[in-house]
């Protein structure tokens, strides 16, 4: 038990929360068609990053959210931007911009020469979810001991923060994100505002991707986004049913994903284990090829309700 809690239960806390926040955005990004965005955004938080880091000279959690939340706005606008004047499909324009962004930073980096801004490339692609480790998570007692409480890892309080954040924003903008998903005219007319309400969207969407990208990196983040609200669409027409299945699918994948990366290999007689980030990317996209397979509503268009 003392090295369940020590080594496995903080990480596997920030898995499923992360996990679960991504789903339930990702919901809404897949019935809008945007869920190339939860990329977009994991590739321009590094110009947010960055101005943020030359701007205060820190690389404090509060700023790198606020920098990335700016540049994320900033993206969304010049998409809108290229997709009108250009009278391009929105797929491209994203491409367009997001791969801009993300080389505008890496000259930025290059141009200023910031040279004590360390980005850990494997921590960034892979994730860090085995090195969350609570030292003073000792026994039982220690999960009501307020001291050893004290000392669970920093990125725990964070992603719940952006959890607690997350279902708040959904639940107060529930029927303006379902209308604009569905009928952006239709919401603007009964007063949904789906403008401010997309622009939320992407907003809590840069919010999550950025603590994602703290803690476990970014394939997780971009895969959590995508695959438990899409496989959920081919299982069902309902969108509360849909909304509840993904977050089923985000908690299968984070808890099983984390267990095979760390025991899986053992079972197999290998002596190593894998990165647990990526292998519950990869059983997320597993359940979602298995809905494309098997799914009632894979050949079906037919509308929520």
């Amino acid at each position: 038990m003392s090295d369940f809690l020590m080594f496995s239960l903080v990480p596997l806390m920030v898995a499923v929360i992360i996990c679960m926040s991504c789903a339930l955005l990702g919901n809404f990004l897949v019935l809008r068609r945007q869920s190339l965005i939860g990329d977009a955004i994991s590739h321009v938080a590094l110009p947010g990053i960055v101005a943020s880091f030359l701007l205060t000279g820190t690389l404090a959690s509060s700023a790198m959210m606020l920098g990335a939340g700016v540049s994320a706005l900033f993206t969304v606008a010049m998409i809108e931007l290229i997709r009108r004047l250009g009278r391009v499909e929105n797929s491209a324009a994203m491409g367009v911009v997001f791969t801009s962004l993300f080389a505008l930073g890496v000259l930025m980096l290059e141009w200023n020469e910031v040279g004590t801004v360390h980005l850990d490339v494997e921590h960034a692609l892979y994730g860090n979810l085995e090195s969350l480790i609570w030292f003073e998570g000792t026994s039982l007692a220690s999960l009501v001991d307020l001291q050893a409480l004290s000392a669970l890892p920093p990125q725990l309080g964070r992603v719940a923060w952006m959890g607690g954040l997350v279902v708040a924003f959904v639940v107060v903008f529930r029927r303006s994100l379902v209308l604009a998903s569905f009928d952006a005219d239709f919401a603007a007319s009964v007063g949904g505002r789906p403008t401010l309400v997309g622009l939320l969207l992407v907003l809590m969407v840069a919010v999550a991707a950025i603590a994602a990208f703290e803690a476990v990196g970014a394939i997780i983040v971009i895969a959590m986004f995508i695959c438990p609200a899409a496989a959920a669409r081919l299982m069902t027409n309902r969108l509360a049913f849909q909304v509840a299945l993904s977050q089923l699918i985000a908690v299968v994948s984070a808890v099983l994903g984390y267990v095979l990366a760390g025991y899986g290999p053992g079972w197999m007689g290998f002596g190593v284990s894998l990165s647990a980030a990526g292998m519950i990317a990869t059983l997320s996209g597993g359940l979602l090829l298995l809905a494309c397979l098997f799914g009632p509503y894979r050949h079906r268009r037919e509308p929520l309700r």
